[in-house]
């Protein structure tokens, strides 16, 4: 067997964003080679079975991708995917919708439809939601001799020229909070659409990134997506097609191949050299055009470039980049019969009365909100309030493709996940394995917060529990950080142009030719929006003359080019 092999591309890392690049980037006839550290590609779109029958998505349950430009660019129709629901066709907020408050049911009003849809783009002429998605998530940042104002930043462009009336300058300086007030007025609402942004995206509470976070709840409402799981075959689902698309184009994928070292020659990454316990014989693999990083921007640059190619400071500073932006413990119940609404929380569905469909508990008031941030995020410890009032999101059973069930074992059902904000491990003031020492203490105490509004959790129902951590998360996938999938800190200065490190902001490595980063926590926008990271990449790689693509290819019409360089503007 050869010791050596060369591509055009080596990609470090098969999770969505790696093998979403490599399927772009083979598409354009390129040679590519992705390596996998784990058994198993696909990083967080994970299914997994504990018990047979028994599916479970410890990580990325929901479609963040309705406006992504990869449906039509990639044809993922073509490789197997299939989606519940149609992007281009329109699905309306429900008018019977009520929130979860301790109280019980706050319904949804006329006036709160109206302002939802006002913001997100639904009443424009012509209604422009999915152009106001892709300005937020899938547009890569400017070059940075562009200096960002309220007249170029994209999602603002979108507003001047669809829905001039929301357009102000100070939507830069807003919270989440702040432009809910000004168009909306249910209280129990505007909670909810701030947690969505607390558990998916850009928090809510943070000011300057209104926007980003109205975007990233948006992503997972109508009518950008008819249900919170919509890919048949869930997330993984999803993957498989993706990773089809990029094997059909020809990429060859290596898994149980951990990278050691990004090999750098004379200021130019050349290969990567594999771990001694890799199972692929060929230990060094040369890339002629480029090496891209899809995994964690930490070890990229501590360990597999290492401090003889990079600047002190720099490598400082990367250090010092903050994990602080939350993370998920995710449940799921395994029971006997359905799980039932408490009476109080029962919506009047015809035929589904006290049918439980998930939700998000306790809406109550932007204090309680701030309780819990306050805990998790300011003191960096576990929740101590009483789980009544610990905020939850759940998925339910009834939510998923009938044909394509959580569970196929008869007369059993299973829910989840339900996700909790937590503290980080790395920052959890009681140690990372604080979680971990007690888990049958937080299996309770996530119990007792769903039975605040389930009336069946009682010991005869309840079958099983099955939990993941954050820290039992991040050891699973070494992509997550703190088992969330935020990437980084989720403010201002972790946005756009500035996410991770402003000199990194566009992908490139400074100071190392042809090394290209594509992992959450190194690139715009982070979180799980599909096919964003693979799609804004492609413009620098085809700036930089890496990437040829066919008329297949669209760029962002926001995009602005480097000087200098080749436009991606190809159509």
């Amino acid at each position: 067997m050869a010791k050596e092999e060369r591509y055009d591309i080596v990609i470090i890392g098969a999770g969505h964003n790696g093998t979403t690049t490599a399927a772009y980037l083979a598409k354009c006839g390129l040679s590519v080679c992705v390596l996998e550290e784990r058994p198993e590609c696909g990083g967080a779109q994970e299914t997994t079975e504990p018990l047979a029958g028994v599916r479970i998505q410890p990580h990325a349950i929901a479609n963040y991708g309705g406006s992504a430009p990869g449906w039509e660019q990639l044809e993922l129709w073509k490789y197997g995917f299939r989606m519940d629901w149609n992007p281009n066709v329109s699905v309306e907020l429900d008018p019977n919708q009520a929130f979860m408050t301790s109280d019980g049911l706050v319904p949804l009003t006329q006036q709160d439809i109206e302002g939802w849809c006002k913001i997100t783009g639904q009443l424009g002429e012509p209604p422009f939601m999915k152009e106001l998605m892709r300005a937020t998530f899938w547009c890569p940042p400017h070059p940075p001799e562009v200096e960002l104002n309220e007249d170029n930043i994209p999602f603002m462009q979108v507003y001047k020229q669809f829905q001039p009336s929301v357009w102000t300058r100070e939507l830069l300086e807003m919270t989440l909070f702040d432009l809910m007030d000004e168009y909306l007025v249910t209280e129990p609402f505007k909670v909810m659409q701030a947690y969505i942004a607390l558990s998916s995206g850009a928090h809510g509470h943070m000011e300057g990134v209104a926007i980003p976070a109205l975007c990233s709840v948006a992503t997972v409402m109508p009518p950008a997506v008819a249900k919170p799981v919509a890919a048949r075959g869930n997330m993984h689902g999803y993957f498989h097609a993706l990773f089809r698309c990029a094997t059909a184009h020809g990429a060859v994928f290596r898994s149980c191949c951990p990278v050691e070292e990004i090999i750098v020659d004379d200021g130019r990454a050349i290969g990567v050299r594999l771990r001694d316990d890799a199972t692929w014989g060929a230990k060094k693999i040369w890339a002629n055009k480029a090496v891209i990083s899809a995994c964690h921007i930490k070890p990229t640059f501590l360990d597999m470039i290492g401090p003889q190619n990079l600047d002190a400071g720099f490598l400082q500073r990367i250090r010092d980049l903050s994990l602080k932006g939350g993370s998920l413990y995710m449940s799921h119940f395994l029971s006997r019969e359905q799980l039932r609404y408490k009476p109080q929380y029962r919506m009047k569905e015809p035929g589904s009365y006290g049918a439980f469909h998930g939700g998000f508990f306790p809406m109550d008031s932007r204090e309680n909100y701030f309780e819990n941030v306050r805990i998790v995020l300011g003191e960096q410890k576990n929740l101590d309030i009483p789980p009544e009032r610990a905020m939850w999101g759940m998925v339910a059973s009834e939510l998923y493709d009938p044909t394509n069930p959580q569970c196929t074992r008869p007369g059993q059902y299973v829910n989840g996940p339900l996700w909790m904000m937590v503290p980080t491990p790395q920052y959890n003031v009681d140690g990372a394995d604080a979680m971990d020492r007690d888990k049958k203490h937080w299996e309770e105490y996530m119990r007792a917060a769903l039975a605040s509004v389930v009336e069946n959790l009682d010991d005869d129902n309840l079958i099983r529990m099955f939990c993941d951590s954050p820290y039992e998360q991040e050891f699973r996938n070494s992509g997550m950080l703190g088992g969330s999938w935020y990437g980084l800190r989720c403010d201002r200065d972790q946005w756009w142009n500035e996410r991770p490190l402003p000199e990194l902001a566009r992908y490139r490595v400074p100071e190392i030719e042809g090394l290209y980063l594509a992992h959450q926590s190194g690139a715009h926008p982070g979180g799980l929006c599909l096919m964003a990271v693979g799609y804004n990449l492609m413009h620098i790689l085809i700036e930089d003359g890496i990437a040829e693509p066919g008329d297949w290819w669209y760029e962002s019409p926001w995009y602005i080019p480097q000087e200098g360089k080749i436009s991606a503007k190809l159509s």
